[in-house]
């Protein structure tokens, strides 16, 4: 079995600290008891805000295809 060098250890156990170091802080969603929790920033997180739409979502096409017929019907 091949020991380790003292620099070889050394690398590892900083990359090991930097895996550690990375993934503590990342701030996921967490499943606990069947439960879904926010990640410990939710109240540092940025508001998202979508006003409420048109109903119709197609209304620029509509008035398109509605101004290209009565050009059509009015050119003949």
């Amino acid at each position: 079995m091949k020991s380790l060098t003292p620099s070889r250890t050394f690398h590892t156990l900083v990359a090991g600290m930097l895996v550690l170091a990375s993934a503590a802080s990342v701030g996921c969603q967490v499943n606990v008891g069947g439960q879904t929790l926010p990640s410990g920033y939710y109240l540092n997180d940025d508001i998202q805000y979508f006003p409420k739409g048109p109903e119709f979502k197609l209304s620029r096409e509509a008035a398109a295809l509605k101004e290209a017929r009565s050009q059509t019907l009015g050119g003949k």
